[in-house]
């Protein structure tokens, strides 16, 4: 049985620049593309996918409560449970969502490792509403 290489994991880059050589839209690839569809989780609602309504974090509910470190703490509940539910790939080390409350935000650093790869690799975030 073959096993997945880091270099295996692609997915489109969403600025949609082209590629240098080719001209088609330019592929993220190796642990890039891992944190691309991790924050894209994150930032997915509930029923926001069609026939796929239970993918998505919720996150963006919670930017709308008072921030508190009390909410910090369920989005770090949330965000790792949908990276555990939705991202195989991923293997969550650490979450800390910082409470920005002048800046209405999170600020979420989370550590994660890819599946056959021991070195752990960061994504930094900030949440805030939309208004």
């Amino acid at each position: 049985m073959a096993t997945a290489r880091i270099t295996d994991y692609t997915d489109l880059d969403l600025s949609f620049a082209r590629h240098p050589v080719t001209g088609d839209v330019a592929k993220l690839v190796g642990p890039a593309a891992v944190g691309r569809s991790i924050k894209n989780l994150v930032m997915t609602n509930f029923y926001e996918r069609p026939f796929r309504p239970s993918v998505g974090s919720g996150a963006t509910r919670l930017l709308f409560e008072n921030v508190t470190p009390m909410t910090a703490s369920l989005l770090e509940q949330m965000i790792g449970q949908v990276i555990d539910n939705f991202e195989p790939r991923a293997s969550v080390i650490a979450i800390q969502a910082l409470a920005s409350p002048d800046l209405n935000g999170y600020t979420v650093k989370l550590v994660f490792s890819i599946v056959n790869r021991p070195d752990p690799f960061a994504v930094t975030l900030f949440l805030q509403r939309v208004r």
